[in-house]
């Protein structure tokens, strides 16, 4: 079984899974764990709660590590994790990974978002910073807009906070008319964090059922223990 944590980077995550998969809301503290009591043989990290939960646990994918159970991350809060953790075996997909991996990106809100809740698809009320870059580009690529033009978007898009940052916003911001700026998102919107989460079904499809145990010990710190003490005893 290999579960999949994914919410607003891919709503429609079902239909890029198969029948080995298991898909999960974004995961927060103890989630990881709770998938390797299930019996979860992989773990997909796409989507993470932060903000008002604690987030999830470095030390809970290591712990799957440390167990032979191969962790992916992509797309949002995958990414981090996966930069953070890959010197212990956390695999990381997709261009946001690389980026951060490279120190391109350094800041955790350049994939943070504001949406709206699962029973609704996860509907975004902003756009994360990931996609304004993507969109961006795509629109130089394509012709839509020249070098001076695009300074001025992505400089203003980095000056709106995460939670605030819709395209008016950006057009706002950067004193440019929101007709011309939506028209260059109907042209050449591009959905990063959704392509990475789309890597990462991928790149898990073809995954074994295990791997080897890490070279490494995981320690078992007192509050490891005291969190999760029926992980102590295996």
């Amino acid at each position: 079984m290999k579960v999949i944590f994914v919410g607003p980077s891919l709503p429609d995550a079902d239909a890029f899974a198969d029948d080995t998969m298991i898909i999960r809301p974004p995961a927060r503290q103890g989630d990881v764990v709770r998938a390797l009591e299930d019996g979860a043989t992989a773990i997909g990290l796409v989507d993470g709660q932060f903000e008002f939960v604690a987030p999830v646990w470095h030390k809970e994918l290591l712990f799957a590590l440390s167990r032979g159970v191969p962790v992916f991350g992509a797309a949002s809060m995958g990414a981090l994790r996966a930069v953070e953790c890959q010197a212990y075996g956390m695999v990381g997909v997709g261009r946001i990974f690389d980026d951060y991996a490279s120190g391109r990106r350094v800041d955790d809100a350049d994939v943070a978002l504001l949406h709206g809740p699962a029973e609704l698809g996860y509907p975004a009320l902003s756009v994360p910073l990931v996609n304004v870059d993507a969109t961006i580009e795509a629109a130089i690529d394509q012709g839509v807009i020249g070098g001076e033009v695009a300074l001025r978007l992505s400089q203003a898009a980095r000056r709106v906070f995460f939670k605030d940052r819709t395209w008016r916003r950006v057009a706002e911001t950067s004193n440019m008319d929101t007709g011309q700026v939506r028209a260059l998102v109907a042209t050449a919107w591009s959905d990063r964090k959704r392509q990475d989460a789309i890597e990462l079904m991928r790149a898990i499809v073809e995954i074994p059922s295990s791997a080897p145990k890490a070279g490494w010990s995981f320690n078992a710190t007192p509050l490891w223990r005291e969190l999760f003490p029926q992980f102590c005893r295996m």
